[in-house]
């Protein structure tokens, strides 16, 4: 490929929804591991250093970004990491709030300090290595729903909505003002570098969402609406990722303010169905299935990746990469493939 030039304006225009002058990549999400070995440098132990190491591990870890064509590269600190006894969702730990006790005895005042005390240094190095024309996608990790699920449980959380709607409610609530409290300050002290805020929240799985329409309506997007509203008051357009069939709730997510979204995956909707169906009003970030990504040989990637931009072709805001993310278990060959061919197809030259 020729010289490339980042310019992480590509990136904010797929966000609001505008067509960029150049089709810009995206990942929500790229291992360390696939890095290391595209690269052959063995960086990731420098985030684990003082803070020039840490400096020095995100100016290379934004040179990978380079090097492969995208013009921002994402990265966020999650909530879920600061939840004392939290790790319901990604660890696979015990509730620990089950009724009212647990709920008023639970530690919430010390989340805020907790996320800063581990992110704060995090954010200043990465803002030191930001090269020019470049900047990151991301912000504060996890939406109110996942920090809910990871110090509740989602079983737990079932049994509560029935058997409490009160504790219900106001689980959703207290983590709603604390995360937002968290990015509150975040958009105060450290989101400069940023081009694109963002958040994950996984709402759904392949047929339905997680929780009922009705429960994602009363108690999640009030959140979610507070949060995007900080995130335009500073001038800054606001990505959600969420996983799961979301049709049902689309609609309502929208009318929160998001200004794009990410995640497909074929089995529940193509990445052009949901262009197709809501590309008049937010951006789409996505596209390839990950599970193809896994699968297929490069003809094969070449026929569904050129299919899949050919119908997306004038409907605005599009940033293409995988509809989930691109973790060690993805064949490193057909990820560099995936990105040698959008870049072919987007007029990048040999």
């Amino acid at each position: 490929m020729t010289s490339f030039m980042p310019d992480c304006e590509n990136i904010v225009a797929a966000a609001r929804n505008i067509k960029a002058p150049r089709l810009p990549l995206y990942e929500h999400l790229i291992s360390v591991g696939q890095m290391e070995k595209i690269t052959g440098d063995n960086f990731g132990a420098l985030f684990y250093g003082d803070h020039n190491d840490r400096v020095e591990f995100f100016r290379r870890y934004f040179a990978f970004f380079a090097r492969m064509g995208y013009d921002a590269a994402p990265y966020e600190c999650c909530i879920g990491g600061a939840l004392p006894y939290g790790g319901c969702l990604g660890g696979h730990k015990e509730s620990v709030i089950h009724d009212r006790a647990d709920f008023e005895r639970y530690p919430w005042d010390e989340i805020p300090e907790r996320f800063f005390a581990a992110s704060g240094d995090i954010f200043a190095a990465l803002a030191e290595a930001v090269p020019s024309g470049m900047a990151a996608v991301g912000g504060v990790g996890n939406g109110v729903f996942e920090c809910v699920e990871d110090i509740v449980g989602y079983v737990n959380l079932c049994y509560i909505s029935d058997d409490d709607p009160e504790l219900y409610a106001d689980l959703f609530r207290r983590v709603g003002d604390i995360s937002h409290r968290i990015w509150e300050r975040f958009m105060r002290e450290y989101s400069s570098p940023f081009c694109v805020l963002r958040f994950g929240d996984d709402l759904g799985y392949k047929s339905n969402t997680l929780i009922s329409a009705r429960d994602i309506k009363e108690h999640v997007l009030p959140v979610y609406r507070r949060i995007i509203s900080l995130v335009h008051s500073y001038g800054k357009p606001f990505l959600l990722h969420s996983c799961g069939n979301l049709f049902g709730v689309m609609d309502d997510i929208i009318a929160t303010g998001i200004d794009a979204k990410h995640s497909n995956e074929d089995q529940i909707a193509p990445f052009p169905v949901w262009v197709e169906r809501y590309g008049d009003r937010i951006g789409n970030f996505g596209g390839i299935d990950t599970d193809a990504l896994c699968r297929l040989d490069r003809q094969q990637l070449r026929e569904y990746i050129v299919d899949v931009l050919k119908k997306c072709e004038g409907r605005g805001g599009i940033a293409f990469g995988s509809g989930n993310s691109i973790p060690d278990y993805v064949p490193t060959e057909n990820y560099i493939a995936m990105t040698e061919i959008v870049r072919e197809y987007r007029g990048d030259t040999k």
